[in-house]
């Protein structure tokens, strides 16, 4: 009878320690060759190059002197406001009703 039981304590504690041991393994049959180039492509491209070199003179942003003044005005409230724009400036037709395109029945009319 002890001989069974030390059988069955044998063989639970085999069972137990494959299950263990195959909670470890990694199973790649599901995913394919390139899993995680597009992660890896996407960070490549979103990462700056800290030694850039740049061809011509800098764009005005990267002009050290004018980005000074322009923190000075930030910091003084003397921001130069940008030129305000309207999305109808310069398109208007002659002799068209007012409206624009695509303003739908009745538009302009009181």
């Amino acid at each position: 009878m002890a001989d069974i039981r030390m059988r069955l304590g044998n063989l639970a504690g085999c069972l137990t320690l494959a299950l263990a041991l195959s909670a470890c393994a990694q199973s790649t049959l599901r995913l394919s060759p390139d899993f995680g180039n597009a992660v890896s492509q996407d960070l490549a491209a979103q990462i700056a190059d800290p030694d850039a070199r740049y061809v011509g003179v800098p764009d005005p942003g990267a002009n050290g002197l004018r980005t000074g003044l322009a923190q000075q005005r930030y910091d003084r409230n003397q921001v130069i406001p940008p030129i305000t724009t309207g999305t109808t400036s310069g398109i208007q037709q002659q002799n068209a009703p007012p409206g624009g395109a695509g303003a739908g029945v009745g538009a302009g009319t009181m």
